[in-house]
């Protein structure tokens, strides 16, 4: 989903853009941070790619700080943590490493945080393992499994030698994950600083994301999970080619309305901190919604993953994000085929046909 547009005039920093109030008036400047609520500050790490920054949190934590998310494992962002440490920080240690899920974004820097201070490192199981078996890949030749997959999609042999190329490169921006860690899940408190953080699973974008909420003043550090201005990329890969992570995250996003007041003021990891967040939810279901019907419509004749990008997206699809775009389309066309709205056919050359299922007359 494209940038909002400015719906009223701000005022005292506060902005109302359909339907959401961000009620910041500025971005934390590069080693800097910006309190955000009672012990928790805002600082922004830029990343070198479209998507050009992450958003990560300090939460005063006794004489020190638990930090929510990382950023990628780069020079960069390591010199930007050091400045971050000594400055807004205080020099006051690191007290625990959370990580929302296990995107290299998030995790980059958790090992080499988590050995600096000698601290625990907290995530949900599945996205912890799913991080240790990605990293694991680095250096490995691509699957076979994967070529067939791209294959299947749509993916030309030049595009698919490319993924050969690329693959493992997951692990060349997280450093060495720690060999243990703290398991939270759903429902879970974790004391900080004197107050309880629920944990508040959503799945779909990753196996099992958690998001972090202080009931006592709704304040809820909603990863990837709430975002503000885009949709969380919900992607099928070539480990689990028949999942459906757009059900998953659907049932996610729905579950979430039932669990968190609209009160809460959001602390996304990318855009900005907002209120509305039921308004938000119920946005990003709607958007998919009408996903699905533009792919349902777009399939009155057979078509491959790969034809469906311009019923998906708004922009074109250029090479540094195929990956991630096909992946997403195979995420609605699975749906759409657990639905049975769609089927799909396999031709001789081992590439997938999708096709709308007809409606049965009454």
């Amino acid at each position: 989903m494209a940038d909002g547009l400015m719906t009223s005039d701000a005022k005292d920093g506060v902005r109302d853009e359909r339907g959401l109030t961000y009620p910041f008036a500025d971005l934390p400047a590069p080693g800097d941070a910006v309190a955000v609520a009672p012990g928790v500050q805002w600082m922004r790490l830029p990343m070198p790619i479209a998507l050009n920054h992450i958003n990560v949190f300090a939460i005063e934590d006794g004489e020190g700080w638990a930090l929510v998310d990382t950023g990628l494992g780069i020079e960069e962002t390591r010199g930007l943590w050091d400045q971050i440490l000594a400055g807004p920080l205080g020099g006051h240690p690191v007290t625990r490493v959370i990580c929302t899920h296990m995107h290299p974004d998030h995790i980059g820097l958790a090992g080499w945080l988590c050995e600096r201070f000698d601290a625990p490192l907290l995530m949900t199981r599945l996205e912890y393992v799913t991080a240790r078996m990605l990293v694991s890949d680095t250096g490995k030749a691509a699957p076979r499994a994967g070529e067939t997959f791209y294959r299947a999609a749509g993916w030309d042999e030049a595009q698919i030698e490319t993924y050969r190329r690329e693959f493992g490169r997951f692990g060349m921006a997280v450093s060495p994950m720690p060999a243990g860690y703290v398991r939270i899940s759903e429902g879970d408190r974790i004391r900080i600083g004197g107050h309880d953080w629920r944990v508040v699973v959503g799945e779909g974008h990753s196996p099992e994301h958690a998001c972090l909420w202080r009931e006592s003043d709704d304040v809820v550090l909603g990863g990837d999970q709430i975002l503000p201005r885009i949709s969380s990329n919900v992607s099928v890969w070539p480990t689990e080619p028949e999942a459906d992570p757009l059900g998953d995250w659907l049932v996610s996003l729905e579950r979430m309305k039932t669990v968190l007041p609209e009160s809460a003021l959001i602390l996304p990891s990318h855009g900005e901190p907002f209120y509305g967040v039921h308004t938000r939810l119920d946005a990003l279901i709607r958007g998919h919604e009408a996903s699905l019907k533009r792919l349902e419509r777009s399939l009155k004749e057979p078509k491959r993953a790969v034809d469906v990008f311009g019923s998906l997206f708004a922009r074109p699809v250029g090479d540094g994000v195929r990956g991630m775009a096909t992946g997403e389309a195979i995420a609605h066309l699975n749906y759409l085929a657990r639905q049975g709205r769609a089927t799909r056919t396999r031709d001789a050359d081992g590439v997938d046909w999708w096709t709308a299922t007809p409606i049965e007359e009454a």
